[in-house]
């Protein structure tokens, strides 16, 4: 009887079997193609999401985004301690994964698995329990959802301890969607392209208004509407109205500042959660840490073009200073509202209302330029050609009261940041905190800067989660718009007034204003290398976006410059590209950033996906919600609405 029953069921499993390997034949060609589209739109690449599931099939561990699977099997007969850290994390401490078990017997290991972050680098070190002794270190760079093995025995029954990482299931290309967006964007710009190049055609421009000529005497005869006596204009030989009259307005600081704020946005929405699109946690660069500089330096070239203007138009500076007032308290208001959105969800609380903010910093550091600027701007401008010696500097020569008033600014932040004594710190401490310095200043995350922060606004009104957290672990308030960096955003600002003063100064002789860029450019780019020893850790002041140190500051604005110089020459000398589709966000900054701060988390710029745990899918929400502003700013520059403060 049991074996009749075992045959039984062994039928029916087959025939079960056999009913579930005919199913796909119930699909149609329509709901395959239905398929196709919605994973070619999600840009969902197949093979990870195969990958990923064999993967938690394989050991019933969900991974997150950034996570991969490791076994550690251990053949010694004591126990081990597996402790990892990471390559971006500077002299900091070994962070406990876990402990495995001794191994039973020779030829039997112990096993344990863990989940490991796969963003960076990660250095393995393996302690024995019971002797305490290091025996072996493992760098290794995991790979998202993959599936690893790390096999710790003694090396030819001796008492050497081999450890090695074995990949036992291949890793996902987490990067197949940002290769496929692009190659989407650059084929709808492609066809942008030959499209415009298409209708600039005057064979094609001509046959397209004959086409439409004849479809409206067509309509006008048979209208219902049309009167027989109405004269219809006879058709003119112009196909287009003459042109306007050309604009002053120079499209490539709108398109400069286009480009920083739709890269700002793109991050902001989250940047497809890839860690180069979000700031660093500390030292160093990545592109999130690159757009908000560039934002202030553009602002700054701005004013000086601005306030030339007006005073040429004949307005008083008194009344220039209460627009800059009444414009920089505006913005500071405006920035206070936007990152304290707690009035959503209810009574807003005035016991942790952050102060300082982007918008914040956007308007001390406008408040201060723009003051400086109208000390010393000049109402009419001659163009600096003069032959002697010192004619090169002229420019900077005719601003020398605003130039010392700067570099007096400089020299408090470096007073303030080196020799402020700060409690329980050491002084002049530019470090994170947390496990950082192995462990020996937690909490002095940021030195002075973050000590006048909390000193000045209070623990609970600044940053609670600064970037950080992520790799040094830190647990002090860290505020990356305070106080003492504004310092620094001023003299960023100010390196884009120099650029504006560059532009008054040598108007329509570009080879002067982009050699000048150049090399304003290059010596920026020198003092960089000078205060960082061209390294990330290791110089007199590195480059760090949470500090806005010195060396970042200069080294953002070479960036800026070398940028500038392709933009203004491709767009306004060369006028190859019309500075589109980031022209038009450039027009509306003001409207685009407050307007995705406020609406970030509405249809359409954010909805439920499917998995969160999908790079593809938060790459494609992001994009689509950066594309939405750009299309409404688009709309607003047709429609002539633009929001000014």
């Amino acid at each position: 009887m049991p074996k009749r029953r075992l045959k039984r069921g062994s039928e029916s499993a087959v025939r079960a079997k056999e009913k579930d390997m005919k199913q796909p034949e119930k699909y149609d060609m329509w709901s395959l193609a239905a398929v196709v589209l919605v994973m070619a739109l999600c840009v969902v690449p197949l093979t990870a999401e195969r990958s990923t599931s064999g993967i938690q099939h394989y050991k019933h561990i969900a991974l997150k985004m950034d996570e991969a699977l490791l076994t550690v099997h251990n053949e010694l007969n004591t126990e081990v301690v597996v402790s990892w850290v990471s390559e971006r994390c500077y002299q900091c401490l070994y962070q406990k994964l876990g402990i495995v078990a001794a191994g039973s017997r020779p030829g039997q290991p112990s096993s344990a698995d863990f989940v490991v972050g796969t963003q960076h680098q990660i250095t393995l070190q393996l302690n024995s329990t019971s002797a305490k002794t290091e025996l072996c270190k493992v760098p290794f760079h995991f790979g998202e959802h993959g599936n690893y093995s790390l096999w710790v025995k003694n090396l030819n029954d001796s008492s050497v301890v081999n450890c090695s990482v074995v990949t036992d299931a291949e890793a996902v290309n987490s990067y197949i969607p940002i290769l496929i967006a692009f190659v989407i964007f650059a084929g709808l710009s492609l066809l942008s392209a030959i499209g415009r190049t298409i209708y600039g055609l005057e064979v094609v421009r001509g046959i397209l208004f004959r086409i439409g000529g004849s479809m409206e005497t067509e309509r006008l005869i048979n209208s219902e509407l049309g009167s027989p006596g109405r004269i219809v204009p006879p058709v003119t030989d112009n196909i287009l109205p003459p042109p306007p009259s050309p604009s002053k307005r120079l499209r490539s600081l709108d398109t400069f500042r286009g480009i920083s704020l739709v890269i700002m946005v793109f991050v902001n929405f989250g940047g497809g959660r890839y860690w180069f699109f979000r700031h660093e946690s500390w030292n160093g660069l990545t592109v999130a840490d690159l757009v908000f500089p560039w934002f202030v330096f553009i602002m700054g070239t701005s004013i000086a073009l601005s306030i030339n203007s007006q005073l040429r138009s004949g307005a008083t500076r008194c009344s220039l200073l209460k627009k800059v007032l009444w414009r920089s308290i505006q913005l500071f208001i405006i920035g206070v509202i936007i990152i304290n959105p707690n009035y959503c969800h209810g009574t807003l609380s005035w016991d942790n209302l952050r102060i300082p903010g982007v918008l914040q910093r956007l308007a001390w550091s406008y408040l201060v330029v723009a003051c400086l600027d109208l000390l010393v701007a000049r109402g009419h401008l001659d163009i600096l050609t003069t032959d002697a010696c010192w004619a090169p500097g002229l420019d900077i020569l005719l601003y020398w009261p605003a130039w010392l008033c700067v570099l007096l600014l400089e020299t408090v932040w470096l007073c303030l940041t080196f020799l402020l004594p700060v409690p329980e710190c050491p002084t002049g401490y530019l470090g994170p905190g947390g496990i950082g310095d192995m462990g020996l200043y937690a909490n002095c995350t940021g030195g002075a800067a973050g000590y006048i922060d909390r000193w000045l606004f209070g623990e609970k009104h600044i940053y609670q989660t600064p970037s950080s957290r992520v790799i040094y672990g830190t647990r002090m308030p860290y505020d990356p718009e305070g106080v003492l960096g504004s310092i620094n955003s001023i003299l960023m600002a100010f390196f884009g007034l120099q650029a504006g003063k560059i532009i008054l100064h040598y108007r329509d002789v570009h080879t002067s204003i982009m050699s000048r860029f150049l090399i304003w450019g290059l010596l920026l780019g020198i003092i960089s290398a000078v205060l960082t020893k061209c390294s990330t850790d290791q110089g007199f002041i590195p480059v760090n976006k949470n500090l806005w140190s010195l060396s970042y500051v200069t080294t953002l604005a070479c960036f800026a410059f070398v940028l500038l110089v392709i933009v203004y020459y491709t767009v306004d000398v060369k006028k190859w590209w019309s500075g589109a589709p980031f022209y038009y966000p450039g027009m509306n900054s003001i409207l685009v950033y407050v307007g995705h701060e406020v609406f970030e988390e509405y249809f359409p710029f954010r909805w439920s996906m499917v998995n969160n745990q999908s790079h593809a899918e938060h790459l494609t929400q992001n994009l689509v919600a950066t594309s939405c502003w750009v299309l409404i700013s688009y709309v607003l520059y047709r429609k002539r609405i633009f929001w000014k403060i």
